[in-house]
């Protein structure tokens, strides 16, 4: 699970809710959920761009079946909550550096995400997720 930003005209009201934190662009998020084998897109929910990956994900209601391993990005913190087979990267913690095992841990994760990364790269590269969003009605989010 990922979430990318597509940029989108600037909205004529509410413009703050749409103003993305990365560039400073006004955006939609889209979160993809994607099997890690058939790279297949299972659920895509857009949202405004502002706000945070997790609170997206909060709100799009998606659900996993208990069984079902789930691997995140460090901006679903606390998602182990919502979903106990799920797994993200090891913060740092305050005024110590992170183990070997950790690092290790974090490096493992990494190779099994860049999978719905290279599902967002081709999302963008057949512009899908990379062309700004022209539609003039943006539905309430």
């Amino acid at each position: 699970m990922d979430v990318t930003e597509t940029t989108i005209e600037r909205p004529k009201k509410k413009q703050k809710d749409f103003l993305g934190g990365k560039r400073g662009y006004h955006t939609l998020k889209s979160e993809l959920v994607a099997d890690q084998n058939t790279e297949e897109i299972i659920c895509v929910f857009c949202g405004k761009g502002r706000g945070h990956d997790f609170s997206l994900f909060k709100k799009s209601r998606v659900r996993f079946h208990p069984l079902t391993t789930s691997i995140e990005d460090n901006g679903y913190q606390g998602i182990a909550a919502y979903h106990s087979n799920s797994y993200t990267p090891k913060k740092k913690p305050k005024n110590r550096n992170l183990t070997e095992l950790e690092k290790e841990y974090n490096k493992a994760l990494a190779k099994e995400r860049i999978i719905i990364e290279h599902i967002n790269r081709k999302l963008k590269i057949f512009k899908i997720l990379s062309c700004k969003y022209r539609n003039g009605s943006i539905p309430d989010m």
